[in-house]
């Protein structure tokens, strides 16, 4: 990856330096790494002894800056950290201090220390092409550390401050675009991407002959302001990552009267503490596996996809409806429903082009391409528009009997190279191919509910399975938008073989005499996005009761059928067989050691080539935090991998090819 380097040119016949953050034609390398700073520099010994009358800040490719280069991140110390940020402190404080007019031209993505930079900067133009503008750290463990938390509420004031900094990053990252961030005070002009440069640089010049003159931030409700944050803090992590909590005090100081200077020195010694810590150490390597690790493709076979202008879903249920509905506005082709009864057929279709109307009214799909998608998704109860498909997905009753009928009727209908999958949950794809006169044609493609927006794509390979067969399905999922991970048949797979085993240490506990608030407490304190009840409820005990038996049959010792599950299915209260109540410690150690175990027997037999990919799965199937990095990292971290197995997680595993 090349390194980002500050460039500085003369606008035409004017005196306005024009200096660029250029990533190279990788736009990922758009990163402030020790290089980057280093040109940067350069840069100021230039625009400080230097004959101008204004400078413009840009970047280039769509992308302004993506912030400090994570890479160099990751083992820091606290000396290492203070230091990190101290020299971004004093670099951008130069920058704040030139004698001529500054304005920052957001050209694309601005994220963490991109922000952070343009925020030196006497003004802001952002393009109205701009879809991706935060300060993401909160995320990563830290906090923004090149003055964020003190130039943000200066700006914008309390409310949106605390939404930027800690609220939207605890959201699944959630990002402005440039419309929000002008609107929200974080941009003085909002410009058009052609004219972007030249409105810029007049607004330089603008500001030189009149300054902008800024109001105050309002802060008269800073106290309830940082009440409900906090609040809202402890719902979202309970206690569990000290981030947000930090973040919060940073901006609470920067609003109530604190130097610009003492606040400086307050965000090193913050990040000093927090940088190499445990939780953001392990966010950091989780952010690693989920922004680029899923997205190059590990273990996709070296060959070209199949092209796929036809997809056949046989199901019309739940999980079916959602891929097809799915699939017919990510990939635009025709989309063919089938099921025993047409008047289940009749309300999937219903449900769909229902979705397409919705987005239509929400501004999110042209309503001439919502009337085109919608003609192209049709159904009924037999197979005579599967004949040309070049996909087939199965997605109906778990049972592995109708499942193979199911794959057969297919078989029967499809040309030789259509591509057959199975939305299994835990069944074994090999045994499901076992009477198919062309068993290298089926994989496993497991996806997870709510489909449209769990990321996670657990693709199945048998020891059948062609190169070709597997290159297509990952190409699909790409454009599915689906981060894709690679499952050695087996059952349960990854994401539900390791969620069951944890699930049945807490349905043990209340076997045993525990209430549901209290399971669902002891696991909240890990920092859990969701209670377990509450996760219970949406995939359904009955489909969590049909994973289970699955997986009782493989292993009965470790996955013992349920009294508590069968219980909650049939609506009723889970029976108490034995009254010996955990302590919440005692669920967390009982539950998490269940969790490593399953891990480690995962990598012992090859299911996944490392450990990674376990990780993986649990952050984008299943939404487990970040500062937990996954389950292996925590696990290594705590010292219960050492305790179990005399050895971390991530050094177990084949690291071969599946």
């Amino acid at each position: 990856m090349a390194e980002t380097e500050f460039k500085l040119t003369r606008a035409g016949d004017v005196a306005v330096a024009v200096v660029t953050m250029d990533g190279g034609e990788d736009t990922s390398a758009a990163v402030l790494g020790r290089a980057a700073l280093e040109s940067l520099a350069r840069v100021l010994d230039e625009l400080e002894s230097g004959d101008w009358a204004a400078m413009v800040l840009t970047g280039r490719n769509r992308v302004f800056s993506a912030g400090a280069d994570l890479r160099q991140l990751t083992s820091a110390t606290r000396e290492t950290a203070i230091a990190g940020s101290r020299a971004g402190h004093e670099l951008f404080g130069r920058l704040r201090a030139l004698p001529y007019p500054t304005v920052a031209a957001i050209n694309g993505d601005c994220l963490g220390g991109g922000v952070e930079i343009a925020l030196h900067c006497d003004a802001r133009t952002i393009s109205t092409g701009v879809r991706r503008f935060a300060c993401p750290e909160v995320a990563l463990g830290i906090v923004p550390a090149w003055g964020g938390t003190q130039l943000v509420p200066r700006l914008v004031g309390a409310e949106a401050a605390v939404a930027f900094v800690v609220s939207n990053p605890l959201r699944q990252n959630r990002m402005l675009d440039a419309t929000r961030a002008q609107a929200q005070g974080f941009a003085d002009r909002l410009v058009e991407p052609a004219e972007l440069l030249d409105e810029s640089i007049a607004f330089a010049l603008e500001l030189a002959e009149r300054p902008l003159e800024r109001g105050a931030p309002l802060v008269e409700d800073l106290e309830r302001t940082l009440r409900r944050a906090r609040a809202a803090v402890d719902d979202a992590v309970h206690g569990a990552a000290p981030a947000p909590y930090v973040a919060l005090d940073l901006l609470e100081g920067a609003l109530s009267g604190w130097s610009l200077e003492r606040g400086l020195r307050a965000e090193e010694e913050a990040v000093g503490k927090l940088l190499p810590g445990r939780h953001a150490q392990a966010s950091l390597y989780a952010f690693d596996l989920v922004q680029r690790r899923a997205r190059v493709r590990t273990g996709a076979p070296p060959v070209e996809p199949l092209p796929v202008r036809r997809v056949g879903i046989v199901g019309a249920g739940l999980m079916a409806t959602q891929i097809a509905s799915l699939c017919l506005r990510r990939l635009e082709v025709p989309v063919v429903l089938r099921d025993v009864e047409a008047g289940i057929v009749e309300r999937a279709l219903e449900t769909i082009r229902g979705e397409l109307s919705s987005r239509v009214a929400e501004g999110r799909l042209d309503e001439g391409r919502a009337r085109l998608l919608a003609e192209l998704v049709t159904g009924g109860t037999g197979y005579d528009g599967f004949r040309d498909c070049d996909l087939v997905l199965e997605a109906v009753i778990e049972r592995l009997d109708v499942k193979q009928q199911v794959l057969a009727e297919v078989e029967a209908v499809v040309g030789p190279a259509c591509v057959l999958a199975t939305n299994t949950s835990a069944l074994s794809v090999e045994r499901l191919s076992a009477d198919l006169a062309r068993p290298e044609r089926l994989l496993g493609m497991h996806f997870f509910n709510p489909v449209a927006l769990m990321p996670l794509l657990e693709l199945v390979r048998t020891s059948r399975t062609d190169d070709v067969v597997l290159a297509t399905a990952w190409d699909v999922g790409r454009r599915l938008g689906k981060s894709s991970v690679l499952v050695r048949d087996a059952p349960g797979f990854v994401l539900n073989r390791v969620l069951t085993r944890m699930t049945r240490v807490l349905l043990d506990a209340l076997e045993h005499g525990n209430t549901a608030e209290e399971v669902d407490e002891a696991m909240l304190s890990l920092g859990m996005p969701m209670a377990p009840s509450v996760v219970l409820q949406l995939v359904g005990p009955r489909v969590a009761g049909q994973v289970l038996e699955s997986l009782h049959e493989a292993f009965p010792d470790r996955f013992p059928l349920s009294p508590a599950l069968a219980a909650l299915a049939a609506g009723e209260d889970p029976p108490v067989l034995a009254h010996s109540p955990r302590t919440q410690e005692g669920i967390v150690r009982d539950a998490m050691e269940a969790v490593a175990d399953e891990i480690h027997r995962l990598l012992e037999e090859g299911v996944v080539s490392e450990a990674a990919d376990v990780d993986t799965t649990l952050l984008l199937g299943a939404g487990w935090p970040f500062f937990m990095g996954g389950a292996t990292k925590y696990l290594d971290q705590t010292g219960v991998s050492e305790r179990l197995f005399g050895r971390l997680l991530a050094e177990t595993g084949t690291r071969a090819g599946i």
